[in-house]
């Protein structure tokens, strides 16, 4: 029933059936991973389709729509234009844009795509990883996967954003990085090392190119690891000592990093200057955002550590012992383990505050974070091997994340990595009980299943936005096709395109404050001004630098958005900047939510 085989150090159990030559897939495990497959695929995106049919951050959207039609009308970012973020993201909303023209589906159709792909390959890595020690491992790592229909990469927040991406392109990282670890003959189309380790080391590179903070601590902590490997095997080998690594693939993986970063290097400087990119992306942006290693650090502050730490802690212990055989000792390790699982949904079923539910779901990420750790360092007891090192990527990846708010709730495009150091935990339980193991993915399933629906549901992680009750808006313009919301924001903005597609000349330059609204995406118009939205983090002007660049660029018309989205006005220094775009812009007129100025 069970085929193992040689994963360069690791031994593994295939009950997949899927990784022997020997002993080919049966049809009917083909037809099951194919079911599998697609329905979290279509699940996951069905999700995120009705996310999006219900609520749209017109903030995060004008950021992010505004700044891809620059791109797509031949403006280029850091040279042109301010951008305080990696242009990846950007770029395949411009390509969709040029191929596809101005319609808000298509970037909903990529965001449920990339979540249902993120899905899937989640499970494939969980899957493998299981596969070394777990008998159950397609139930197991199913149950795991089962949650991330609603907590995908595009779950939680569901529309394109340079997070999500970036955790999808880890996820790509990851799956090519497990496969690296394969026996050439064990692949479906023989490909060979070197051009499996050069698909891996672009992967690899790929991240940081997507959001910095996230990218850049995945692509140090595999480089390490790999010159780590690299080290040891060429040590192994001279001492005449089997290696846990192949020298020669670790190597390949080294070099194709090094040639794709090196690539990307020169690509930025032909085209937008190494200088700008590295002024804005990284010297601008954590002047702003960089926060401290103390306020880094205190996410893991928590009170539950109290009693969740130390029940879970001798959980495992008692599944260790000698005497664990017991039938009594085994439940009672069960249900220490499965404690802090069980009070998340008990809480769920006492408590209707949906802040309070959030926090006690998002108190369960450093329990785990710090379980996965110490089982990663004990695992590696074992010998240092690439599958062993895949825990401490994800670990380096997760915390970059926190680097960008310093909050749990910058999880939200994340949560497929956690569910893979879920199941890095699962394979670290004595292999001699799989129903037991079985047992706990459930418990972990159930409770994320449930917890983690009603967070991605009630749109807890959107609390910086205002989500009025009532009725369903959908827009009414052609280019925001699909879009929706609840309020009066859509219908404030449709009446503002509306009103300067009469009133104001196409070639008339605007600027809109705060830049709450993908208003030159909606409407076609070339940007004038050098940033749309105004917050501290994009906005590299003082109030004088800003009337200065008005006058420079000969802006005729000023649009200040009086009803916002957002639950606090994100422009710096308002009223210093309304006092002095007052002394030479006067009101035209007065919008539902816009005051409308033009110049004197």
């Amino acid at each position: 029933m069970f085929s193992v085989n040689s994963l360069q150090g690791d031994a593994v159990i295939d009950n997949t059936a899927s990784l022997s030559k020997e002993t080919p897939r049966s049809k009917t495990r083909r037809l099951w991973d194919f079911l599998a497959a697609g329905l979290l695929f279509f699940g996951t995106g069905a999700f995120v389709l009705w996310q999006n049919s219900q609520i749209a951050v017109l903030w995060d959207l004008s950021y992010l729509l505004d700044t891809s039609w620059r791109i797509a009308l031949g403006q280029t970012p850091y040279r042109d234009f301010p951008l305080v973020h990696p242009p990846l993201t950007f770029v395949i909303q411009a390509l969709i844009m040029r191929v596809f023209g101005r319609v808000y589906l298509w970037p909903v159709l990529y965001a449920a795509i990339v979540g249902g792909l993120g899905t899937v390959i989640t499970w494939r890595i969980a899957l493998r990883l299981l596969a070394q020690r777990i008998s159950y491992a397609l139930p197991v790592s199913l149950l795991l996967a089962a949650p991330l229909m609603f907590l995908g990469v595009y779950g939680v927040y569901p529309h394109p954003i340079y997070d999500c991406d970036c955790g999808f392109s880890i996820l790509i990282a990851l799956f090519l990085l497990q496969r690296l670890t394969l026996d050439p003959a064990n692949l479906a189309w023989g490909i060979h090392s070197w051009a499996r380790a050069a698909v891996a080391g672009f992967a690899v590179v790929l991240p940081v190119f997507f959001k910095q903070n996230i990218g850049l601590p995945f692509l140090l902590s595999v480089v390490a690891g790999t010159v780590l490997l690299l080290c040891m095997g060429l040590f192994a080998r001279r001492r005449g000592k089997p290696s846990t690594s192949n020298p020669a693939v670790m190597l390949q993986l080294l070099a194709a990093i090094v040639v794709s970063l090196l690539a990307s290097i020169l690509a930025l400087h032909l085209t937008v200057g190494l200088d700008n990119y590295l002024h804005w992306t990284v010297r601008f942006a954590a002047q702003r955002r960089l926060p401290g290693f103390a306020d880094m650090l205190s996410v893991y502050n928590q009170s539950s550590f109290v009693w969740m730490l130390p029940a879970l802690a001798a959980g495992l212990i008692l599944l260790h012992l000698r005497f664990a055989q017991r039938l009594w000792l085994r439940w009672l390790a069960f249900c220490l383990v499965s404690a802090p699982f069980a009070a998340s949904l008990v809480f769920l079923l006492l408590n209707d505050d949906l802040d309070e539910r959030a926090d006690n779901l998002l108190a369960l990420w450093p329990l785990l974070l710090l379980a996965s750790a110490f089982l990663a360092l004990v695992e590696l007891r074992k010998g240092i091997t690439l599958n062993r090192l895949l825990p401490f990527f994800i670990l380096a990846a997760i915390h970059g994340t926190f680097l960008s708010q310093q909050l749990w709730g910058s999880t939200y495009a994340i949560w497929p990595l956690l569910f893979i150091l879920v199941a890095q935990i699962l394979v670290a339980l004595p292999p001699a009980f799989p129903k037991l193991t079985l047992s706990f993915a459930a418990v972990i399933s159930a409770t994320f299943l449930a917890c983690g629906g009603l967070y991605a549901i009630g749109h807890e992680r959107l609390n910086y936005i205002q989500i009025p009750d009532g009725p369903v808006y959908h827009s009414t313009l052609p280019a925001l096709r699909g879009m929706a919301d609840r309020g009066a924001y859509l219908p404030d903005f449709e009446e503002l395109v509306r009103f300067a597609d009469k009133e104001i000349p196409p070639q008339d330059g605007i600027l809109l404050l705060p830049g709450e609204e993908p208003f030159f995406y909606a409407t076609g118009r070339t940007p004038q001004f050098p940033v749309q939205i105004f917050d501290n983090t994009t906005d590299p002007y003082t109030p004088e630098q800003l009337l200065e660049e008005v006058r420079k660029r000969n802006i005729r018309w000023v649009i200040v958005k009086t009803r916002l989205q957002s639950n606090e006005d994100p422009l710096p220094e308002k009223e210093r900047s309304m006092e002095l775009i007052g002394s030479e812009f006067a009101r035209y007129t007065r919008l539902g939510g816009y005051d409308v100025y033009r110049r004197r």
